[in-house]
C-alpha cells in the first residue's frame, strides 16, 4: 500500500514533466503486501487487511468508492457488518454462561479501555470509583495497558460484594470465571493490537492513536482491488515482481566522484542489491518493507543497509513493537448443516488459566489463544477465528491442513494465513511497545542522510526515505496509515524538486 501509493502519486503528479523514472520492486509474486484477498468455499475472504476503520475521511474508502468496490454479487467476509448475530459465551467444559454474568465483566473491560484511550467512559458510581483506585495504584513510569487492566479487575473485586457460587458451571468458581471472561476480552484486544502480551503495549500511546469516524466496513470487491486501482495508472514494466532486496547501499556524506565512478551511472548515490546477484542504482529509494523486516535488517548477521543505519534509527526500530495476527478459516461440514437445525453463533470462548490443573489436555495451546469463533457472515458455512503472537506462530508451524472434528461440529476444509513465517513480512503490523513512543515512529520515518541539506547535490539528498504503516505516528497498524505514509514521502520528493504538492 505504501509503495504503490507513493508511486501512484509521483507518476500522476509529474507525468507531463517526466521528472522521475519510476521503478517499484516487489519481493513476492504479487502486489499488495499484507493486503491479500482470496476465495474460500465460494466466499471472498481477506487473509490480511480486512477492515476500513472508519469511512469518514479514509483514503481507502474513497478509492474503494471511486472504483465501485463497495458492492458485490459474491458473498464476502463480514458483509453484514460487525457481528450482528447471536452471541454465546461458553466456558471450558462446555458450560454456556448466562449473558447477565458476562455483561458486567465485559462492561468493566470496555470502560477501562475507553479510559486508557481517552474516550468518554460510561460511568456509574461503581465504575468511577474503580477508575480512581486503578489509576492511583498504577503510578507513573512505563505503564502498560496490561498492568492497568489488571489493576482495574482487582479494583472491581474490591468493590463487588456478590461472590455467590455460579450454578451450572462445574468446578468453576465465580472469581475464576470472572477472571477468565476478562482474559477472553484481553485476548480479543491482543488480536486487535497485534501484541503477544498486553503487558508490552504502551499505555500512553493508546490515547495518541487516531481512528477515522463513521462506520467500519469490509470491501465487497476485495481489499486487493484497492491495490489494483493504485497500480493501474503505472506504465507496464514499472512494477517488477520477484525482486528480493538484500542490501541497500547509500552514501551518508553524499555521492563522491569515486563512488559515482564505482556505481557506473555517473551520479546515482543509492544502489539496491537483489538476491539473484543483480543490482539497480537510483537517486532515491522509498523503503516500504515491514517493521519486522527492518528489525531483521539491522541485525549484525544481516546488515541490510550499507553502511548501517544511524544509531537513532536503529534504536527506534529496536524499541517499537511488531506483532503477529493470523486468521484461520474453517468450512462447516455440509452434512452437519443439513442434519442440524442450528445457526452457528458468534461463539466466545472462555478457558482456564495456563497454570490451572483443570485445563483439558485435548485443547491445544494455540486454540486457547483465540477468543471467538464465528461465521464470516450470517448463515455462512465458513467459520473464522483469530490468533495472536506465539499462538498464531504455533498454528502456522504445526504442519497440518487436515479437516477437524470435534464432539459436535465437523469442518471439511481449513485455510489459514502465515504472516509470521513469511520472510517478506515476519509478522502483521506494528504497535508502540513499553519503552518506545511516537517519537520513535517519527525517527523511523526520518529520511537519510540526516544532514542532507548540507550535501552539494539534490541527488545526494533524500537518498533513503521510509514509508509504511509503522512510520505513521497516529495511524500505525492500518492500511490507511500505510497509504498516507506513501503520499507523505512522495510529497517530500515533489517538494524537494520544487513541484506542486497537493
Amino acid at each position: 500500500m505504501a509503495g504503490l501509493s507513493a508511486a501512484n502519486k509521483l507518476f500522476k503528479s509529474t507525468n507531463s514533466k517526466q521528472l522521475f523514472e519510476l521503478c517499484v520492486v516487489e519481493g513476492g509474486t504479487r502486489i499488495g503486501g499484507r493486503i491479500n484477498s482470496s476465495e474460500f468455499c465460494g466466499d471472498r475472504i481477506e487473509l490480511g487487511a480486512t477492515w476500513i476503520h472508519g469511512i469518514q475521511g479514509s483514503p481507502v474508502y474513497k478509492i474503494a468508492q471511486q472504483s465501485a468496490l463497495l458492492h458485490s454479487h459474491q458473498p464476502w467476509e463480514r458483509m453484514d457488518g460487525f457481528f450482528s448475530h447471536k452471541h454465546i459465551t461458553v466456558a471450558e467444559g462446555g458450560y454456556e454462561l448466562n449473558p447477565s454474568f458476562v455483561r458486567p465483566i465485559s462492561t468493566l473491560f470496555k470502560n477501562l479501555l475507553k479510559f486508557i484511550q481517552g474516550e468518554p467512559v460510561d460511568e456509574d458510581g461503581l465504575s468511577s470509583e474503580i477508575l480512581k483506585r486503578c489509576w492511583s495504584n498504577c503510578g507513573p513510569g512505563n505503564l502498560s495497558v496490561g498492568s492497568f487492566l489488571k489493576e482495574g479487575l482487582e479494583a472491581y473485586w474490591g468493590f463487588v460484594k456478590d461472590q455467590k457460587p455460579v450454578d451450572g458451571v462445574g468446578n468453576w468458581s465465580r472469581k475464576s470465571l470472572e477472571e477468565a471472561v476478562f482474559a477472553m476480552r484481553e485476548r480479543a484486544y491482543r488480536a486487535y493490537s497485534a501484541v503477544d502480551d498486553l503487558g508490552t503495549l504502551d499505555y500512553n500511546a493508546e490515547s495518541a492513536y487516531e481512528i477515522f469516524p463513521g462506520e467500519e466496513i469490509t470491501i465487497a470487491g476485495g481489499y486487493s482491488r484497492v491495490i489494483d486501482s493504485l497500480a493501474s495508472v503505472l506504465p507496464v514494466g514499472t512494477i517488477q515482481l520477484g525482486r528480493i532486496v538484500e542490501k541497500i547501499e547509500w552514501q551518508p556524506g553524499g555521492c563522491s566522484q569515486e563512488s559515482r565512478k564505482g556505481n557506473g551511472d555517473g551520479s546515482m548515490p543509492v544502489k539496491l542489491h537483489f538476491s539473484d546477484g543483480s543490482s539497480l542504482s537510483a537517486d532515491h529509494v522509498i523503503v516500504t518493507v515491514s517493521l519486522g523486516v527492518l528489525k531483521r535488517g539491522i541485525r549484525q548477521d544481516c546488515n541490510m543497509f550499507i553502511p548501517p543505519l544511524p544509531s537513532p534509527k536503529i534504536q527506534a526500530i529496536s524499541r517499537l513493537g511488531y506483532g503477529l495476527v493470523d486468521k484461520v478459516f474453517l468450512q462447516l461440514s455440509s452434512h452437519y448443516q443439513e442434519t442440524n437445525d442450528f445457526e452457528f453463533p458468534f461463539l466466545q470462548m472462555v478457558f482456564h488459566p495456563p497454570d490451572s490443573e483443570l485445563r483439558d489436555p485435548r485443547i491445544p495451546r494455540w486454540m486457547r489463544g483465540g477468543s471467538s469463533l464465528y461465521p464470516i457472515y450470517c448463515n455462512s458455512r465458513v467459520i473464522l477465528s483469530w490468533f495472536t503472537g506465539q499462538e498464531a506462530l504455533e498454528k502456522s508451524q504445526d504442519g497440518s491442513e487436515d479437516s477437524g472434528e470435534g464432539k459436535q461440529v465437523k469442518f471439511d476444509n481449513v485455510l489459514r494465513s502465515r504472516w509470521g513465517s513469511d520472510p517478506l513480512f515476519l509478522g502483521s503490523y506494528s504497535y508502540v511497545a513499553v519503552g518506545s513512543s511516537g517519537d520513535d515512529i517519527d525517527a523511523l520515518a526520518e529520511p537519510l542522510p540526516q544532514n542532507s541539506s548540507n550535501l552539494d547535490s539534490p541527488r545526494s539528498q533524500l537518498q533513503v526515505l521510509f514509508a509504511g504503516e509503522a512510520t505513521h505516528r497516529t495511524h500505525y497498524s492500518t492500511t490507511h496509515g500505510a497509504y498516507l505514509s506513501g503520499i507523505r514521502e512522495a510529497n517530500r520528493l515533489l517538494k524537494h524538486y520544487n513541484c506542486d504538492v497537493v
